[in-house]
């Protein structure tokens, strides 16, 4: 007797046994992208983050080494990659390395840069007119400040 599964595993077409051995590495290949969104993309945008930190370190600012030792900036020599800390009520000295810094507790009243909006095609008339008024308002206030110096 002819077993039916056995001929319909034999007479099927290469493109259909191609579709069905991407099906089974298809699972594979999604746990790949999940890794990816999970573990490995957050990671990079930290350590992108902490290295921008690093860089942006100033001097007067308080910051804790990844040693644990706390003070704050008074110098950057010219290699641009040492700073140095001063420690303590007895002011000791020391020079460490950008990528000992831990973190940055120093808070900037620096406003960050505005992003420039994205405007869409129905919105431009209406963020044009904003900048308009505001230059406007701007003018008016010249002017009043000057009429009261006068």
């Amino acid at each position: 007797m002819i077993n039916p599964m056995v001929l319909s595993t034999t007479t099927s077409s290469p493109e259909a046994s191609a579709a069905s051995g991407l099906l089974t590495f298809l699972p594979i290949i999604l746990i790949f992208v999940l890794m990816w969104l999970i573990l490995i993309r957050p990671q990079n945008k930290k350590r992108k983050q902490e290295e921008e930190m690093r860089q942006n370190a100033r001097i007067g600012d308080e910051i804790t080494t990844i040693g644990g030792i706390v003070g704050r900036v008074v110098g950057i020599k010219d290699d641009n990659q040492t700073l140095i800390i001063e420690t303590g009520t007895d002011r000791a000295k020391m020079r460490i390395k950008r990528w000992a810094i831990g973190s940055v507790d120093t808070i900037h009243d620096d406003v960050p840069p505005q992003q420039k909006k994205k405007k869409g095609f129905f919105s431009r008339k209406k963020a044009d007119a904003e900048e308009g008024t505001a230059k406007k308002e701007g003018k008016k206030d010249k002017q009043a400040d000057i009429r009261d110096v006068l």
